[in-house]
């Protein structure tokens, strides 16, 4: 299988991409990344898009704002916003339909989400859950429900392949499984080759952006460090930009 190098990958002409990492309730600094992007969207004066590489929800303390400000920029930008679904995204859906005490959304970061909701969750209270579980369902509103339905698992431009969190090497980009877009790590990490496109994800959190010649990790873990990253690929020039 012939491969791309980072050095060598090229955006696609005439058009600017931003690709941006977990937000994880952090709306405050992913405002103040889209008003970055706004800013140099002016300066170059192209074509753009924004690829937001998932996990939305839990953690920060805003997730419900996170997802109310994509729904309105998705629809502001006539689809030049893209939003990518996420392990955790997923996951607070499970919970909706299925709530467990004990699954991913209660033990890491639910609790915050459901706050923004206006909803108090206690995990270890069975019958304080199970009463905190119904009014978050209850408070979320069906076009959130709807946004996070509605999550692509991955996106391609010019020799860049957006995913959460990776690929299972081996496997086409067109055939790779879902489960494995937003939770994988080991293999794909380790996996020196070269693949059909550089592959721009999150899902692991790093001290700084990493940037490989076959894949670059923007996740730098914004909810707890204050600093959201983000990708700028035009043309041959890719450089990253920073909130904090």
């Amino acid at each position: 299988m012939t491969g791309i190098s980072f050095s060598d990958a090229r955006g696609p002409d005439g058009i600017v991409i931003y690709a941006i990492g977990d937000v994880h309730g952090r709306l405050d600094l992913m405002t103040r990344m889209h008003e970055t992007i706004a800013r140099d969207i002016d300066h170059h004066g192209r074509d753009w898009r924004i690829v937001h590489l998932g996990d939305y929800v839990d953690r920060g303390r805003d997730s419900a704002g996170v997802i109310g400000f994509l729904i309105s920029r998705s629809a502001e930008s006539g689809g030049r916003v893209v939003s990518l679904a996420g392990n955790h995204d997923t996951g607070f859906l499970d919970f909706l339909a299925l709530p467990d005490p004990e699954g991913l959304f209660a033990r890491y970061g639910g609790v915050e989400t459901a706050r923004s909701y206006g909803v108090v969750l206690e995990p270890e209270d069975p019958s304080a859950f199970r009463a905190g579980a119904r009014a978050l369902a209850d408070a979320v509103p069906a076009s959130h429900r709807a946004f996070l339905g509605g999550l692509a698992f991955s996106a391609a431009f010019g020799d860049f392949f957006f995913c959460h969190a990776g690929i299972r090497p081996g496997v086409a980009l067109e055939a790779q499984d879902h489960l494995d877009l937003i939770w994988i790590r080991g293999e794909f990490h380790r996996h020196e080759g070269l693949y059909q496109k550089v592959i721009v994800h999150g899902h692991t959190p790093v001290a700084q952006a990493q940037i490989l010649p076959n894949r670059v990790n923007v996740d730098t873990g914004a909810y707890a460090t204050g600093r959201l990253t983000a990708l700028a690929i035009d043309g041959a020039q890719k450089r990253l930009l920073t909130a904090e």
